[in-house]
């Protein structure tokens, strides 16, 4: 038996189990006449699940938060962001207006920083905004593409730009006398520069037809395109995590080699301690064969201590880039990895067309673990560069006048201080 059910009817009663926000307006959904076959009650119960099922599918997952934890996660978020502009922009100035900064070696230094300071300042703002009203993106389609384009192109020079450091560093302890690239100015600039030319092409595809990003249903996600997000996530990532890797290692093995090769360091104190004062008592009771023997050791240790002392600063150089390295190489790729990760999963896992597969919580969680990363860059810097670290202090006290000739009268009174205990060794 065939009834006739008219249209506002039978709307209600299907897809009365359905959210607004989760119907997605599908042929399929809607038969293609109102004529139809009266169901058993089984029958209905079965499609609508079936509906809302396929509604929730197709629906995007938003981000539920009440007013209490909106306040909380806008106010870390701000001051995460307010943070990372501060902790950038004091590096950048510091360089800028001490003589003693402005040397070849801290132009990936300022890079890195600018970079940094460019995902606070393009990025950050709009990804508080959109996490705090959903995960729904509200700027347009236009603006969604350069937004998306600043975005991989700053991280991806942050990263790039650790990974140039991880081989300078490595360059010059390794190779102090064939590597130009520190008192070559020039030189230095020429590899920013490719640092960034390398980011900017990662970004523009998507702006010239290989892989469109999505932005729609008020999404704005980077390009699921297979091949795109593996040749991204390759150039922007795990290459330059590897070389990271490699030269941490290097660096890691050199130190030791030269650690041990410098185990009489130690050797100054025992000549103070035994070889001058035993020497002066020789001299009293065997003033004879016993003095010449005495002077000739003391002597020899003498030269050798002169000797080392040379190749003590290129030790503590050693250790120092190995454990700044390490620091460095750690915090990036606990920022960083979970998040590419997922990014190079996502394509696989959910396919192109399906973009909301994985929880958009978790998905945010690690894009702010990663945006983290250019908070902690001038943090470890900072705490590793005593001049760095000087420069930040005054200038956080206002103290920016003759900030120059307090940082040369710091840096000769402990070159004297170690002169004079060398000296008083010797």
């Amino acid at each position: 038996m065939l009834i006739q059910v008219p249209p506002s009817q039978f709307m209600e009663k299907h897809l009365s189990l359905d959210k607004p926000e989760q119907l997605c307006a599908t042929p399929d959904l809607l038969p293609s006449s109102f004529m139809t076959e009266a169901p058993s009650a089984q029958a209905e119960l079965d499609s609508a699940l079936s509906n809302s099922t396929n509604a929730t599918e197709c629906g995007k997952e938003s981000l539920l938060y009440g007013e209490v934890e909106k306040i909380i996660i806008g106010v870390v978020l701000s001051i995460l962001t307010l943070l990372t502009i501060a902790g950038n922009g004091l590096v950048i100035i510091s360089v800028c207006i001490v003589k003693k900064l402005r040397q070849p070696s801290n132009y990936l230094v300022v890079s890195l920083a600018a970079a940094d300071l460019s995902v606070a300042l393009a990025v950050m703002p709009f990804v508080i905004i959109t996490d705090l009203v959903g995960g729904n993106w509200l700027f347009g389609k236009v603006f969604c593409n350069l937004f998306i384009a600043m975005d991989v192109m700053c991280c991806t020079a942050s990263i790039m730009t650790l990974c140039v450091i991880s081989v300078d560093r490595y360059l010059g302890i390794t190779r102090p006398l064939t590597y130009p690239a520190r008192q070559n100015g020039k030189l230095m600039a020429k590899m920013v520069f490719i640092v960034w030319l390398l980011s900017a092409s990662i970004t523009l595809p998507p702006l010239f037809g290989w892989a469109k990003n999505v932005t729609d249903k008020k999404q704005c996600l980077i390009s699921q395109d297979f091949g795109y997000t593996v040749y991204s996530t390759a150039v922007a990532f795990y290459i330059p995590m590897t070389v990271m890797l490699i030269m941490y290692q290097r660096i890691f093995k050199a130190a030791k080699i030269s650690a041990a090769k410098h185990k009489f360091i130690n050797i100054p104190r025992l000549c103070e301690q035994e070889g001058i004062y035993c020497m002066e008592e020789r001299i009293r009771t065997h003033r004879n064969s016993k003095k010449s023997k005495a002077v000739e050791e003391c002597a020899t240790l003498s030269k050798l201590l002169r000797q080392d002392r040379k190749n003590i600063s290129i030790f503590k150089r050693e250790q120092k880039a190995a454990r700044t390295l390490g620091i460095i190489v750690g915090a990036f790729t606990f920022c960083w990895l979970p998040f590419f990760l997922l990014s190079t999963a996502r394509p696989f896992i959910c396919g192109i067309e399906h973009n909301n597969c994985l929880p958009l919580s978790l998905e945010r969680t690690l894009l702010w673990l990663g945006y983290t990363n250019s908070l902690i860059n001038p943090l470890i810097y900072a705490f590793f560069n005593r001049d760095l670290r000087t420069t930040f202090c005054n200038l956080l006290r206002c103290k920016y006048r003759n900030i120059n000739r307090r940082l040369s009268a710091a840096s000769m009174h402990e070159a004297l201080k170690v002169t004079e205990r060398h000296e008083g060794i010797l």
